[in-house]
């Protein structure tokens, strides 16, 4: 297990990681799709718009407690710098995979509030390859890392549709 990291460093880390990986994936990469250009959705306006600044809030509220639980656990959620125990609080105990649902919600909201089917077609790939990654190194490595801590959080928790109740270890 990662050796936990001071709470400023964790915080630092924390934050850049933040800001490297849902930035780039939620902000940057969707900003260029779209120029972030409101699309004219006329008479509908008063519904979609709210709507998709609903999910986009939403979803940023989400993604940032998910991340301020790694820093308080004394890492990050970037794998070079762990925490050193499993996170299995908040947001966790509803939903495995937290951070990866709200930057789709996030990407989403922009697509409807910029009326972009390119943001929803790059929502579509990034699921693919966010599932790709989290079956392919993520939930291996979790698992040897934590082993039946984590394969009893697995067995308990769902990975992309939350639970309706908190789940208590």
């Amino acid at each position: 297990m990662a050796k936990a990291a001071s709470p400023a460093r964790a915080w630092i880390g924390t934050i850049v990681f933040l800001l490297l990986a849902p930035g780039v994936v939620a902000g940057f990469i969707p900003w260029l799709i779209s120029g972030w250009r409101w699309y004219d959705w006329g008479g509908a306006a008063w519904v979609v718009v709210p709507i998709a600044w609903i999910a986009i809030a939403v979803g940023a509220a989400f993604l940032l407690h998910a991340f301020a639980l790694f820093a308080l656990h004394g890492g990050t959620p970037a794998p070079v710098a762990p925490t050193e125990t499993l996170v299995v609080t908040g947001v966790y105990r509803f939903v495995r995979n937290p951070m990866y649902l709200a930057v789709l919600t996030i990407i989403l909201g922009q697509a409807l509030l910029f009326g972009s089917w390119w943001l929803v077609l790059y929502a579509v790939i990034a699921l693919a390859a966010v599932v790709a990654f989290v079956k392919g190194y993520e939930e291996p490595t979790l698992t040897d890392t934590y082993g039946e801590q984590y394969l009893d959080y697995r067995r308990n928790v769902p990975g992309w549709w939350p639970r309706l109740t908190p789940w208590r270890a």
